[in-house]
């Protein structure tokens, strides 16, 4: 066939490249890049004008248009080349408003009954003020129109929101959207306007740099396959079917019946929740980053199907081929990018990491003044794509390529694919296809293997190095901490999913509903891991939670029967717990007695804690009038969790779930704290995590509860001593020897000290000293 291609960047490049394998068409890109130029006739033709595509197509007898970027489908280019008789992969300029317009785009939602959060067009700063207000952190919002992925804000802090609000406003109308919790995935969707054809899943990177910090981008790297998904769904062919049954074709039949039929390339930008799938996004055309891997997954031709989808015949292919393999992308930017970009600086090494196995693709790069050297012309510059058996392989691959690429002020993630790549890990040691032993010289490799600088004379803005960001650091609780030398133990009859500061969290092999959570004896302060250990911590913390559960009038999520600890050694089995998998809530369940900690900052500040109003003159650990309910969001992870109304809570899990955790924590704080008062102790404050039991839909009591780590216990006798100083009345029973001797000895920069063995001592002493008055 001859194929005319529209675009530049590395989408089109992987598009043009996949068609080039084939081996047997004449392709043309208008206007592509200097990366294509030996697979592919460069041309100069303008792609947002409708009636020059479609007579240049007609006069050179092209057989088939691929439209790649938003901007030609938005303009009406697939209209025009269809009017002419060419088959042309990309929906017309009806059907593409369903990424130009996200309105349009929830209108569709919602008609096809497809299942997605709540949103709200605003025209003005006051409206979106008032709306973001309503809604509440984090704060979603979105430009209506196309804004090649830069229009969007994700954040909790209400002034930035504002401030890309008041940048975008004058683009036109935004819109404010409820914040959907949960794990982002992309699924490409082919359609002819009737059929529905799915690509494998796909994860991005939104942001410029490690740990989903810094700026908005169009996208810093992804990967496919999504090994969460086998768990979740049973495997990535269920998991897009389902997307299929429940998204793509119910929007595909809305829109042919509204008359607008959509043919081409429907991408889902999705997440999935404790509650299920929910869609964030419709694009119109092949996403970027995400082609560059999915495209190495398919198994086919990939102009058959484009074909089929132009000229309607998609029905004709059952599911897509596709191969087992796995496939990583890091994207390779100029400094300053996204927002001042430094161009026209030289690139090196791009053969040989071509040589080195990997696909480079070209993003906006262009010959020199010399003819000769090749410059970046943008910010996105370079794609490096890798394949492998699996994603660890892969992931080594790209960055191992990527060492041999140098620009001056480039910038990479470090960490794309790190947690995929050991999600997989643990699921192939799981079933058998790696040992323990494997994929941990697996981890260190990948780490040693792809310890990069592709910058090496640009000292002031060097790129991250991988080694920055060790695997095990993907699943940490919270941003800044190290697990790297953390190794979990392998367990028979159980697969690790999660490293936290100080847990460890286990599936079952045999029963899905049930986990193993083990509290380790890590202590942590200031976001960071602390050397050495605290000494039977785990074992104090696991004993004094299954003392509480069993006091507690409430049901908890404890499921053990007798033996249940049988193939565990006598170490993991005293920090151990065997509980259910609830349906959590995404809600801390905070409450206070006292005034201390941060609530002390806020009323201090404004007289309220977490928007409740208190009497004026209040201090440093006085008894409020009353016990509070202050609930927390918890956050994405990575994040820190953020105070919330009451009224917001309702918004996130319904009056009736928030009025049940209510009640309960209040409930649970008040027999709590009488407990604890007839052993001498004052419980100051504390905080609750419940789920739904999957079973009988009853809420549960989860996770840890009143100990040492998540509550604050003051010695009664001591606080009332209005003679002693505050500090010593106020000493709680946990790691705040830690943090005093922390704060003292440490500026809080670089690694942090490792602790004397008498603080270490004092603090496993205070651990202890809670155990035996409470009566564990």
């Amino acid at each position: 066939m001859k194929i005319l291609v529209l675009g530049s960047g590395a989408r089109e490049h992987a598009i043009v490249t996949s068609l080039a394998n084939e081996g047997e068409h004449q392709l043309i890109v208008a206007p592509g890049n200097i990366g294509m130029s030996d697979q592919a006739e460069r041309i100069r033709l303008d792609s947002t004008q409708p009636d020059l595509v479609a007579n240049f197509a007609r006069t050179e007898d092209v057989d088939l248009v691929v439209i790649g970027p938003e901007a030609p489908l938005v303009a009406g280019v697939a209209d025009a080349v269809r009017a002419k008789g060419i088959p042309v992969f990309g929906p017309s300029r009806a059907a593409a408003q369903l990424e130009g317009s996200k309105t349009f785009a929830k209108d569709i939602m919602q008609r096809a009954e497809v299942p997605t959060g709540r949103a709200q067009l605003c025209h003005d700063l006051d409206e979106l003020v008032a709306t973001i207000d309503e809604f509440g952190a984090p704060y979603v919002v979105k430009a209506d129109g196309l804004a090649s992925g830069k229009g969007v804000i994700v954040t909790s802090d209400r002034e930035a929101a504002i401030a890309h609000s008041q940048q975008w406003l004058a683009s036109g109308p935004l819109l404010v959207e409820e914040f959907l919790d949960g794990q982002e995935v992309s699924l490409f969707c082919l359609s002819d306007g009737d059929t529905v054809r799915a690509f494998p899943p796909a994860q991005d990177f939104k942001r410029l740099l490690d740990e989903d910090a810094g700026p908005n981008t169009g996208g810093m790297g992804a990967y496919t396959p999504v090994p969460f998904l086998n768990d979740r769904f049973g495997g990535e062919q269920a998991f897009m079917q389902q997307v299929i049954d429940e998204v793509a074709q119910p929007v595909v039949d809305t829109m042919r019946e509204a008359g607008t039929p959509f043919q081409g390339l429907l991408y889902c930008g999705l997440i999935v929740t404790a509650a299920g799938i929910r869609v964030i996004e419709f694009n119109a055309r092949f996403g970027d980053p995400e082609t560059q891997v999915v495209l190495e997954r398919l198994a086919e031709p990939l102009s058959a199907l484009l074909l089929a989808s132009a000229n309607g015949t998609l029905d004709e292919h059952g599911p897509l081929e596709l191969n087992d393999n796995a496939a990583v992308t890091v994207v390779l930017a100029s400094e300053g990018y996204p927002e001042s970009v430094i161009t026209g600086r030289e690139l090196h090494g791009l053969d040989a990491a071509a040589e080195h196995g990997a696909r480079v693709l070209h993003a906006a790069t262009d010959q020199g003044p010399d003819g000769e050297s090749l410059i970046a012309t943008g910010g996105r510059v370079l794609n490096v794509v890798a394949t492998g058996a699996t994603l660890q392989e892969a992931r080594r691959g790209a960055y191992q390529a990527l060492g041999h690429i140098e620009l001056e002020g480039g910038q990479i993630r470090s960490d794309i694919a790190q947690i995929g790549a050991a999600t997989q890990d643990s699921m192939l040691a799981r079933d058998g296809a790696l040992t323990s032993t494997e994929v941990f010289a697996a981890a260190a490799a990948d780490q040693a293997a792809s310890d990069i600088d592709p910058n090496p004379e640009a000292p002031a803005t060097p790129a991250p190095k991988l080694s920055e960001t060790p695997i095990a650091a993907a699943t940490a609780e919270s941003r800044g901490f190290n697990l790297n030398s953390v190794r979990h133990p392998q367990l028979d009859g159980w697969h690790h999913i999660y490293s936290g500061k100080v847990r460890e969290v286990y599936e079952s092999d045999d029963d899905r509903d049930a986990l193993l959570i083990i509290a380790s004896n890590r202590v942590s302060a200031f976001d960071h891991l602390l050397e050495p250990e605290i000494p039977a911590k785990g074992a104090l913390l696991t004993r004094l939670s299954r003392w509480w559960f069993d006091r507690l009038d409430v049901p908890n999520h404890l499921r053990e029967t007798a033996g249940w600890d049988a193939a565990l050694t006598d170490d993991i089995a005293a920090r151990a717990m065997r509980v259910a998998k609830l349906d959590m809530f995404p809600v801390e369940c905070v409450v206070r007695g006292y005034l201390t900690g941060s609530g002390l900052k806020e009323y201090q500040a404004s007289g309220t804690v977490c928007g409740i109003e208190l009497p004026e003159g209040l201090n440093d650990g006085d008894r409020l009038p009353e016990p509070i309910y202050t609930p927390a969001h918890k956050a994405p992870q990575g994040e820190h969790d953020e105070n919330i109304s009451f009224e917001r809570t309702v918004e996130l899990i319904g009056e009736d779930a928030a009025t049940a955790l209510r009640e309960l924590s209040l409930r649970i704080f008040a027999e709590a704290s009488a407990i604890a008062e007839e052993r001498g102790l004052i419980l100051a404050d504390t905080k609750f995590e419940f789920g739904r039991d999957p079973e009988t839909g009853e809420i549960t009591l989860g996770d840890e509860v009143l100990t040492s780590d998540s509550s604050r216990y003051w010695d009664a006798h001591a606080y009332a001593d209005e003679s002693l100083p505050l500090a010593v009345r106020l000493a709680s029973f946990d790691k705040q020897i830690v943090r005093n001797w922390l704060t003292e000895n440490w500026d809080g920069t670089g690694t942090p000290p490792e602790l004397p063995e008498e603080i270490v001592e004092q603090t496993r002493a205070r651990y202890e000293e809670l155990f035996e008055r409470l009566g564990v």
